[in-house]
């Protein structure tokens, strides 16, 4: 792909709107935002549209990113959220945040998803930690989400089991994949695993964005810290908008400095 530029220039700086992923790119992984990136996101949504897509449930996004932004009511009207990979929209009217669509899965689906989980568990002998911090396997309504130290582990204990683990956890998204061919499965945040209807990923809410927005591709840009291949701001690219990769959110506040010149 040749649309990851390594830094922002004049063009990108002319953009009407910046996606951002959350997990990794805003915030930490699950994590609140802090002051500095709340301080930063302000000032860009004086200048532009900001769109942040996750794989967290609307009430995640409310905690964990509009708590902390605290912005004003004119800056939010530039604001839009896409939760649960952009299954679902919500954008800020005179009353407040509203939904503007929500595509959930049928109990069939999920039945269909949970079973696959256990099939790949057995399949790689895989056994779970013994301490585990909230749900393991969790339904957020138009996603499925597997988080292998539950959905409340610290962020230091997340960051342990991805530099161990890296590997197995792509190996069960192959797996899982083979067990679920009508559905889209991305490995996500530090331990998790979305899987969501076929087709519905970056590559889709990007869409979303450009048909409920009316903004072109080339005049987006988008930030996020899974670019690889098998993670899931990876879709994003087939876009052809400029993407840019970070390693985390002190990346992110440079390319919002970048902008903000």
């Amino acid at each position: 792909m040749t649309n990851i530029p390594q830094k922002i220039n004049e063009g990108h700086k002319k953009a009407r709107l910046v996606i951002f992923d959350l997990d990794g790119t805003l915030t930490a992984s699950k994590t609140d935002m802090d002051e500095e990136m709340a301080g930063l996101l302000k000032g860009l949504l004086q200048k532009k549209q900001v769109a942040v897509i996750g794989g967290g449930a609307y009430e995640q996004f409310q905690k964990q990113f509009l708590a902390k932004l605290d912005a004003p009511a004119e800056s939010l009207k530039n604001l839009f959220l896409f939760p649960t990979t952009a299954t679902s929209f919500y954008h800020y009217v005179e009353t407040g945040w509203q939904e503007v669509y929500v595509e959930k899965l049928t109990d069939e689906e999920k039945k269909r998803i949970f079973e696959a989980f256990e099939k790949t568990f057995k399949e790689l002998d895989y056994h779970h930690p013994n301490k585990i911090y909230g749900e393991l396997i969790e339904d957020r309504g138009t996603q499925v989400t597997f988080s292998a130290l539950g959905q409340k582990a610290p962020l230091p204990e997340k960051e342990k089991w991805k530099k161990e683990n890296a590997d197995l956890k792509l190996k069960m998204v192959g797996i899982l994949q083979n067990y679920l061919p009508n559905m889209e499965v991305r490995a996500a945040g530090h331990t998790s695993i979305d899987v969501t209807r076929k087709g519905i990923d970056k590559e889709y809410g990007i869409a979303q964005i450009k048909q409920h927005l009316g903004i072109s591709f080339d005049e987006m840009l988008f930030v996020g810290d899974a670019l690889f291949e098998g993670g899931n701001d990876y879709p994003a690219l087939s876009t052809g908008v400029p993407c840019f990769e970070v390693s985390g959110p002190e990346d992110t506040k440079k390319i919002i400095g970048s902008l903000l010149e």
